[in-house]
């Protein structure tokens, strides 16, 4: 005689009743707007933590250098890694700081006084009368408050440094902690993949860290020859600059040429030019040529979507999102793949967003 199934297996499932559906949809909705407002008032919080990240990230990287190259304990080699990049800033900053504070002296009087000629000059024709008339009255109040809202952050610069400088050592410290405490939120079966997306994060970030430092000093030194060669005056704080602003891709090296035109421009016209060419070149070597041999383990992002996440970033967190929009596009990236491209193209050996390999490091 056959086992009887149980009761509740035979009984109909109870239908929710009209009003019952409504309360339902209403509170997932008021969930969503919650979480939506939670995650736009935290927003800026969570870039400050993967800032803090991208310092971790840096300090081990060097420590893993340190390490290979003098195969000294662990523990010793992070902290040669944080002190000694403190006091190779503190160095730089304490013998470079007379000539860099008398140049920015320098060009804070001298750019007033160009930007003045520059008006001048673009007065006598009829495309400049109508430039200047673009950007006078309301445009140009309209102008400086974008710049304002721009370069504000929540809690103000300085506290972000310090906030952002403080989850760097942290995590730097107690990297392990952290990463295990993210892996233990997931189910058994899924802690592979979690593993393997931090890891690969990890990787990712590194690969532009490492680019984007390696960069930076380059296009200094290039432009830092290269305009005292010309004869342009303070050659080494738009140089520094330069090399500071070449951590916001496309629209940095845009803003970091304006100033050196424009001192360039009260000598002649042909050094401006020249200027304008030292600073296309520079660029083109380091991001065309150098950059992509540096950067061994990054995604590859299109430059279309590296300007779309640099405007949605601007928009929402300031200059902050600018710098933070390709390494957050990246994670994104990843997670697009590990967890909704690999599923529903399984048959597929090589993943869109592909990291390249590294070679050596």
């Amino acid at each position: 005689m056959p086992d009887k199934k149980p009761a509740t297996e035979n009984s109909p499932k109870k239908e929710l009743t009209y009003i019952e559906k409504v309360w339902h949809t209403v509170a997932i909705v008021a969930l969503l707007v919650v979480a939506i407002l939670i995650a736009r008032v935290a927003f800026n919080v969570l870039l400050m933590v993967l800032a803090g990240s991208l310092i971790a990230v840096y300090f081990h990287g060097l420590g893993d250098i340190i390490e290979r190259r003098t195969k000294w304990n662990r523990t010793l080699c992070m902290c040669i890694s944080v002190i000694g990049s403190f006091l190779i800033l503190g160095t730089l900053l304490w013998f470079m700081g007379t000539t860099i504070q008398g140049q920015v002296a320098i060009l804070s009087e001298s750019l007033p006084q160009t930007i003045s000629n520059l008006k001048a000059k673009l007065a006598e024709g009829p495309i400049g009368t109508k430039i200047l008339q673009y950007f006078s009255g309301d445009n140009t109040d309209k102008l400086f408050a974008t710049a304002q809202s721009f370069f504000s952050t929540s809690f103000g610069v300085l506290g972000n440094i310090y906030i952002i400088l403080f989850l760097g050592i942290f995590f730097t410290t107690h990297p392990s902690l952290y990463k295990d405490g993210i892996i233990k939120l997931f189910p058994k079966n899924n802690k592979p993949m979690a593993k393997k997306v931090i890891d690969r994060t990890s990787q990712a970030l590194k690969g532009w860290l490492k680019g984007m430092m390696l960069s930076m000093v380059l296009i200094t030194i290039m432009l830092t020859i290269g305009l005292s060669i010309i004869g342009i005056p303070v050659a080494l704080v738009l140089a520094l600059m330069t090399g500071l602003l070449k951590v916001v891709p496309n629209f940095g090296s845009l803003a970091a040429m304006i100033p050196g035109v424009l001192i360039a421009l009260t000598k002649d016209l042909n050094t401006a030019i020249i200027t304008a060419l030292l600073y296309m070149i520079s660029q083109t070597i380091v991001s065309n040529v150098v950059t992509p041999l540096i950067q061994k383990k990054m995604i590859d992002i299109p430059p279309a979507l590296t300007i779309i996440s640099q405007v949605i970033m601007g928009t929402l967190s300031g200059v902050l999102g600018i710098i933070l929009a390709v390494p957050l596009l990246s994670i994104f990236i990843i997670l697009a793949d590990e967890l909704y491209v690999k599923k529903i193209n399984p048959e597929e050996t090589e993943p869109i967003a592909k990291t390249r390999t590294l070679d050596s490091d």
